[in-house]
C-alpha cells in the first residue's frame, strides 16, 4: 500500500499560486501537483464518476490557470480551484445530459460491472463505502467529502460550495448520522443472524 502524500498547507500553495501568477513556472508545477490529488477525488464524488475524473480534472487545471492572473489570494487558493473543479463538474453533467445516452446491450449495467477490477484489498469495504456516501444527497454528500475525506476547513468547504460555514457544519453532521444509521441497519443483528 503506497502511503498518502502529505498534504501541503494552504498558505504555502496559495503562495505558489500567487507566484504562478506573476509568471513563476516552477511555481504552476508546484501548485498542480499540490492538489491534483485533492481535486481528482472532489470532481469523482461530485460526478459520481471515476472514470471521468482525469478529464474533470484536466479540465478544471485548464481553466484555473487560464484565469489565473485574476487570482488574488483572498480565499486559499485550494479553495478557489474546488470552485473551479465544481463549476466544471456542473457544466459537465450539463452537457452530458443534453446527448443522448447510446448503448449497445441491453444489460450495459453488467458489462460495466464485470469490467471493474476485483479481488483487491479493501474492494469489498470500499465499494460499500462508496454506495453510503453515494446514497446522500448531492449537498451532504458535497459537504461531506470535502471536509471528511479532503480535509478542508469548513470556511474552505464553505467557499468552495458557495454557501455559509453553518450550512455546510450541519450538512456534514446530518450526513455522519445518515451515515451511522445505513451502518446500523447494515449490521443490526438480525441482518447477521440471516448471514449467518
Amino acid at each position: 500500500m503506497t502511503p498518502a502524500l502529505p498534504t501541503v498547507p494552504d498558505e504555502t500553495v496559495t503562495s505558489w499560486a500567487l507566484a504562478a501568477a506573476d509568471g513563476d513556472s516552477e511555481a504552476v508545477d508546484r501548485f498542480v501537483r499540490a492538489l491534483q490529488r485533492d481535486v481528482r477525488r472532489y470532481v469523482a464524488y461530485l460526478a459520481d464518476d471515476v472514470q471521468a475524473a482525469e478529464d474533470l480534472t484536466q479540465e478544471t487545471f485548464l481553466r484555473a490557470l487560464g484565469s489565473l492572473h485574476r487570482f488574488e489570494g483572498r480565499s486559499s487558493a485550494r479553495a478557489w480551484l474546488l470552485s473551479i473543479a465544481r463549476r466544471a463538474v456542473v457544466d459537465s453533467l450539463r452537457r452530458a445530459s443534453a446527448r443522448p445516452r447510446l448503448s449497445d446491450t441491453d444489460d450495459w449495467q453488467s458489462v460495466a460491472e464485470r469490467a471493474q477490477p476485483t479481488g483487491l484489498p479493501g474492494f469489498e469495504e470500499g465499494v460499500v463505502l462508496m454506495d453510503l456516501v453515494d446514497s446522500l444527497s448531492a449537498d451532504r454528500r458535497e459537504a461531506f467529502v470535502l471536509t471528511q475525506l479532503l480535509g478542508l476547513p469548513y470556511a474552505e468547504a464553505a467557499s468552495a460550495s458557495h454557501c455559509p460555514v453553518g450550512t455546510v457544519r450541519s450538512r456534514v453532521a446530518r450526513a455522519r448520522l445518515a451515515l451511522a444509521d445505513m451502518v446500523t441497519e447494515d449490521f443490526s443483528p438480525a441482518t447477521e443472524a440471516a448471514v449467518a
